[in-house]
């Protein structure tokens, strides 16, 4: 998503020889990534001002269930990823932006992951754009362009020394996710390239998908955990996973962690990411890939049948703010990829 390298001079005028309008005149890369900065950010405000803060901040506690009557859940913590190339190695491509919120609600709530399935949920939305390595010209045995949108809902639970996460989501691939359409406004805004790969993007597409995840966390001391996981998912994309986070500093326990769909970067939903003190992560996962609807084989395309990530980050938290940032290596995805890309994932906590 972000600046988009052309091969040929975007300003030019697609159509009938009309001039691509613009507000801003071209700018230089370092202006750009600023922007976007500030962007991200002010997403992150709009959204978390838009909505109700978890019960038990504001004060207020949710009625009792009558005798026999289910506890209604509440909503205990809400987990932001923001992923792109931009604020990773520059380059616009490939995995090359994506926005999940993932809200977290629960009933008989005490600061732990229960044993009751069902107790714990998560909401999770998720937007994201797939692009070949230009955005003015379709590159030879390059992946298609891909607009995303999905909607999930997902389970957690606590089984022995276990953490189980089992859920499903739609998952909406072509213009109708609308992305190829916000992408094309923000380069206008902002003086950039016109996308031009949007006319042969993947056609509109809904891929219903289950996915399956337990982990381990394992105490190394009183400042280090070692979590080993397993994942397997069903449906816009197949495959199994397995791989490892460690992390130092201040760590919670029994805590809901939501992972980044495109990095699998960890945050905490429902923990005290807002406690004081440093924490820093680090992992690594490998992936063998059955199949892919981003990359069908009537385009040309085919998945490697090996996809491997590795990851860093650092989190910070304060009484009322929080932010997390993390770098992480994503290898070949395509046959043919000439090359890794690295991708920077930002997650901020606001209290207002």
């Amino acid at each position: 998503m972000g600046t988009g390298r052309s091969g040929m001079d975007g300003a030019r005028t697609g159509g009938r020889g009309r001039r691509a309008w613009r507000l801003l005149p071209p700018l230089p890369t370092t202006i750009r990534r600023l922007m976007l900065i500030i962007l991200v950010a002010s997403v992150h405000v709009v959204s978390f001002l838009a909505m109700d803060a978890p019960e038990g901040r504001t004060g207020e506690t949710a009625a009792a269930p009558t005798p026999g009557q289910e506890a209604p859940r509440r909503r205990v913590g809400v987990v932001r990823f923001f992923t792109n190339d931009q604020i990773g190695d520059g380059q616009d491509r490939w995995r090359t932006g994506s926005y999940q919120v993932s809200f977290i609600q629960a009933r008989n709530w005490s600061d732990r992951l229960g044993e009751h399935f069902g107790d714990v949920a998560e909401t999770r939305l998720r937007s994201e754009i797939i692009a070949p390595a230009t955005l003015t010209m379709a590159p030879p045995l390059d992946r298609p362009y891909a607009g995303v949108l999905s909607v999930g809902r997902h389970f957690w639970w606590r089984r022995g020394a276990l953490d189980l996460r089992l859920g499903g989501d739609l998952v909406l691939i072509g213009p109708a996710s609308g992305m190829s359409a916000f992408q094309g406004f923000v380069h206008n805004i902002a003086g950039l390239p016109r996308p031009t790969v949007h006319a042969s993007q993947l056609g509109n597409a809904l891929y219903p998908t289950v996915s399956v995840a337990a982990t381990r966390e394992i105490r190394l001391g009183r400042r280090a955990m070692f979590s080993p996981f397993v994942e397997a998912e069903a449906g816009v994309e197949t495959y199994a996973r397995i791989g490892f986070d460690l992390a130092f500093g201040r760590i919670g326990d029994g805590v809901v962690r939501p992972r980044d769909v495109v990095s699998g970067q960890r945050n905490s939903g429902t923990g005290p990411m807002r406690g004081t003190g440093w924490s820093f992560t680090l992992g690594g996962d490998i992936a063998r890939v059955v199949s892919s609807a981003y990359l069908p084989a009537g385009r040309g395309t085919a998945p490697e049948p090996w996809r491997s990530r590795l990851r860093l980050g650092v989190a910070y938290g304060g009484q009322r703010h929080g932010f997390f940032y993390g770098l992480t290596w994503l290898g070949r995805e395509f046959v043919g990829q000439p090359s890794g890309q690295v991708v920077g994932t930002l997650s901020l906590a606001l209290d207002f």
